[in-house]
């Protein structure tokens, strides 16, 4: 059987993972499908299947699996999920077995032998994924935590008050340092998304050494893919992988937001912004916000939550659904408290 290199992107979403990833994806050895973010929405649900060393137990899960695949908004083509094979390859009875042994089959479909999994979030389970046969080689990839903040503002999805966009990208950002000091330069890779809309060919060329792949000239037409169309029909929020890289998709944060929200992300975030080499636009404020400021800030981003799914189109909430219901009813399986304390 063929041996696959993992590569595992991390860091926060609204960073320019998608354009990376249809970008490899043009390249013959690799297979970058988009994420149906199986380890974010399924580890938290494992309790809902029981002892997985059970193998009835297992079966059930790998086949929830492979619903969300299928279910993914942006479909994953070509490739067909035999349950009982997925089980026979993996090496053990575990979320992120199956996880590995879905993305070897979508990228043995493709021909290629280096699967990419975009789910940036998956820098929570780097202790899991570590467990692979062969260890991932993980892409860190950051941007401007305040462009960053001003991109969820403006999204479907995510957080929307300026203080959750803030603790949510510190904290993702942190862990992403931490994995690179744990591991070292040869495993971490650090991909600027400012340098990457400088000088893409310059910023992929050096990436494709590090995951062992050949740079292709294909990947600078990534939009002009069928991936690329497939994934800017699949909802607004990725309408601009069809156009080339848009080189001043940067700093709109110094114009598009408040003086207040800047202060409050530079507040929350501001020394992982410099350790990244950002600067502070404003002198450093080390005051944590009381409780009562964070319960303001939470029921204004539950409001914006819900406002902004109201604008979701038909089309949208209809490609959104299967995986919506899917994860529903595993939810509705989970086990009581008063149960997991009984058992």
């Amino acid at each position: 059987m063929m041996e696959f290199t993992p590569v595992q992107i991390i860091g926060t979403q609204r960073s320019g993972s998608n354009l990376l990833r249809l970008m490899l994806n043009q390249l013959e050895s690799v297979s970058a499908p988009h994420p149906p973010h199986i380890l974010e929405r399924l580890m938290p649900l494992l309790p809902a299947y029981g002892d997985l060393r059970i193998p009835a137990n297992f079966e059930i899960l790998i086949d929830d699996v492979c619903k969300l695949v299928e279910a993914n908004p942006v479909p994953w083509t070509g490739v067909v999920f035999d349950r009982n094979l997925i089980q026979a390859r993996c090496d053990a009875p575990t979320l992120p077995e199956i996880t590995r042994v879905v993305y070897e089959l979508k990228a043995q479909a493709d021909g290629a032998r280096i699967w990419t999994c975009k789910s940036m979030a998956n820098v929570r389970f780097a202790s899991d994924l570590e467990k692979y046969r062969i260890k991932p080689r993980y892409v860190h990839l950051f941007r401007d935590g305040r462009d960053v903040a001003l991109s969820f503002k403006k999204a479907i999805v995510g957080e929307k008050h300026i203080y959750h966009i803030a603790t949510q990208w510190k904290k993702e950002q942190d862990a992403s340092l931490a994995l690179l000091e744990e591991l070292g330069p040869g495993r971490v890779f650090q991909l600027r998304y400012e340098d990457l809309l400088k000088a893409p060919e310059k910023e992929l060329k050096t990436l494709c050494r590090f995951i062992g792949a050949e740079y292709s000239d294909a990947a600078m037409a990534y939009h002009q893919s069928d991936e690329s169309r497939e994934t800017a029909n699949s909802g607004l929020m990725w309408q601009n992988v069809v156009k080339p890289v848009l080189a001043n998709n940067h700093h709109k944060f110094l114009t598009d937001l408040s003086e207040s929200d800047i202060r409050i992300f530079e507040r929350v975030a501001g020394n992982t912004l410099v350790r990244l080499g950002y600067p502070r636009i404003f002198m450093p404020d080390s005051r944590p916000f009381t409780q009562e400021e964070i319960t303001a800030f939470s029921r204004i981003n539950q409001d914006l939550k819900k406002e902004f799914r109201s604008r979701l189109r038909p089309e949208d909430l209809e490609r959104r659904r299967p995986q919506e219901e899917l994860l529903q009813s595993i939810s509705a399986r989970m086990p009581q408290e008063s149960e997991m304390i009984r058992n």
